[in-house]
């Protein structure tokens, strides 16, 4: 028996301004909340594979032991990806996330890669790239199979 632990990605938590706004953002672009008895104070969503965890940024910043301020208006070196399975699905998720209130960063184009792929922003500027790459592919129970 090792003593090595098992890598796993399990949750990805986003700071956020408002829960309130940001809780309402993401139930519009259809993620299912569970655990509705936390309220307000953290929000968690099932995503297929992971989970997506909502919490007041500076909060989220004391958990972490890092300042709050000054909050990032640049690009943050983080992108959340939604794949897809062709292109006429990535235009459609673009066109479906900006109608919910997202920030078009850039437009879906052809990827130099033979993907195609497009980016917004959430409320708080947090980084979805919704993108159709080469050999990836989204199952029914919406989990990405990626070839070796």
């Amino acid at each position: 028996m090792s003593n090595t632990p098992t890598a796993r990605f399990t949750v990805l938590t986003l700071g956020v301004s408002d829960m309130r706004a940001s809780i309402g953002f993401y139930e519009s672009l259809g993620f299912t909340r569970k655990m509705h008895a936390t309220g307000e104070e953290v929000a968690f969503f099932e995503t297929g594979g992971t989970v997506l965890g909502l919490f007041p940024w500076h909060l989220l910043a004391a958990d972490a032991g890092l300042p709050d301020q000054p909050r990032p208006s640049a690009f943050r070196g983080v992108a959340i990806a939604w794949n897809c399975n062709d292109d006429a699905e990535v235009d459609r998720v673009m066109a479906f996330a900006l109608s919910k209130g997202a920030r078009l960063l850039k437009p879906a184009q052809p990827t130099s890669y033979g993907g195609y792929c497009g980016y917004f922003g959430d409320p708080d500027g947090h980084a979805w790239e919704v993108v159709r790459a080469p050999g990836f592919e989204v199952r029914d129970d919406r989990r990405v199979s990626i070839p070796d």
